[in-house]
């Protein structure tokens, strides 16, 4: 399966959920946390799935953000309207129309957080496609400037 699709219908459970499970969460992890599988056995793993095992599901977002999307630091958690609103920045002390900036919202702020994560991932999966190095063929016959620089 595609990477976005995958993110759009994780994105989508998340959203519809009245409440989170460690179902939900495994599921989460399993399609967009690829160090957990990796430090299976190692401290942050150990401690995610204790917190998960706990229901300490605001924890357990906070500590799947720390360890699967280092770059991106919580700018704000903000109670909005009867949703809470969670913002990730890769620049946390520059203003909002400077820095890259996700935010995502539901009514249970772990869900936000959540949700949070999964379009940081996206957007990190986007920004490495683009980021790709085109392929450029040399040239068959010398080429020549003709700019005037003077």
């Amino acid at each position: 399966m595609n990477d976005g699709v995958l993110l759009d219908r994780l994105d989508g459970e998340l959203r519809l959920a009245g409440r989170l499970t460690s179902e939900l969460i495994s599921r989460l992890a399993a399609g967009t946390c690829p160090r957990i599988a990796a430090l299976k056995g190692a401290d942050p793993a150990i401690r995610i799935g204790r917190l998960i095992a706990a229901e300490a599901w605001t924890d357990a977002a906070m500590a799947l953000i720390e360890l699967e999307i280092p770059s991106w630091k919580v700018r704000s958690l903000v109670r909005e309207g009867g949703e809470w609103l969670c913002s990730l920045s890769k620049q946390p002390n520059l203003s909002m129309e400077l820095g890259d900036t996700i935010e995502a919202s539901h009514e249970l702020l772990p869900l936000a957080i959540l949700r949070a994560l999964v379009e940081a991932r996206r957007r990190d999966s986007v920004a490495r496609d683009i980021s790709a190095v085109p392929l450029v063929q040399a040239a068959s016959e010398p080429l020549i400037c003709c700019d005037n620089f003077s």
